[in-house]
């Protein structure tokens, strides 16, 4: 969010802690991009706010509260419902305190992912399917008013993979299931208490392939009868996906535009030497998408 935005979603935030009864005097920025991320001092709550127009909070707090009743490794809701406040929505949430120095291991990520997949598998709720999530990113490279800096050779790069790409993991005979959607370190919290998944509104149905994509590559390598090649597959699928998103002119991620530009590189690379079986593959596992 721009500074105005970010003035006004804060303002959001304290009020509707306010309206519960939380004192919360002062908001610290924690991360700022389509959403915003805060922690209301001193009641040491999270809040998440995001414009009433375009937000899954409702989805959000859906999710997280049954993966919460069935033991899964998710952060907890301060308030199971979500709060409208002029043009903003806010959702509140414990605030954990990061566990000592230190960097998850392998085993910790692919266990917190293995118990959220079995987790979610308990879960019934309509969300959208993975394809969805494809149809929206190739919407957005077609349309070149919201794209309008991404150079046609490029349009067509990203256009041509999400097609081959969402044909070829769709194809799979691999089982769906409910979905995180974007489970990369950026949404797993390491805390005093275990690690933890966060951020729900991407949550959609598809292989686990998909999700496992989105983390670190060794995680992937390591996460129970996983397939391969569909992996692969699922890895170069979602580098287009979130190289066609840091290209929208609306697009507000930190250094969104630099990533950009860097990971049209990736895939020029992951492409290359498609119909190879040994092609290059991308560790996306970096950061957020949206």
């Amino acid at each position: 969010m721009r500074a105005a935005e970010v003035r006004r979603a804060t303002q959001a935030a304290v009020s509707g802690a306010a309206w519960l009864g939380l004192t919360a005097h002062d908001a610290v920025v924690l991360h700022n991009s389509n959403a915003l991320t805060l922690r209301l001092e001193p009641c040491a709550v999270l809040a998440r706010v995001a414009p009433a127009a375009h937000q899954c909070a409702r989805l959000e707090v859906d999710v997280a509260r049954r993966l919460a009743e069935v033991g899964s490794p998710v952060a907890a809701l301060e308030f199971p419902e979500v709060l409208v406040r002029g043009d903003y929505v806010v959702t509140l949430w414990t605030y954990y305190e990061p566990a000592p120095a230190g960097s998850l291991s392998n085993a910790e990520y692919v266990g917190a992912l293995a118990r959220l997949h079995a987790g979610m598998r308990e879960v019934d709720l309509p969300v959208p399917h993975f394809t969805d999530r494809v149809s929206a990113a190739r919407t957005l490279v077609a349309d070149q008013a919201r794209t309008p800096e991404l150079a046609d050779p490029d349009r067509v790069l990203l256009a041509g993979t999400l097609d081959r790409m969402r044909h070829a993991v769709s194809g799979s005979s691999r089982p769906e299931q409910l979905l995180h959607g974007e489970p990369h370190p950026g949404n797993l919290l390491r805390t005093r208490v275990g690690p933890l998944f966060i951020d729900f509104e991407t949550c959609c149905r598809g292989p686990v392939e998909f999700d496992l994509a989105h983390a670190p590559e060794e995680v992937g390598d390591h996460y129970p009868g996983v397939d391969r090649e569909l992996l692969r597959d699922c890895r170069v699928l979602v580098l287009a996906m979130i190289t066609a998103w840091r290209w929208d002119r609306e697009d507000q991620f930190p250094d969104g535009r630099r990533l950009g530009v860097e990971w049209l590189s990736e895939l020029r690379r992951a492409t290359a030497q498609s119909g190879q079986e040994n092609r290059p593959v991308p560790n996306i596992g970096v950061g957020g998408c949206r």
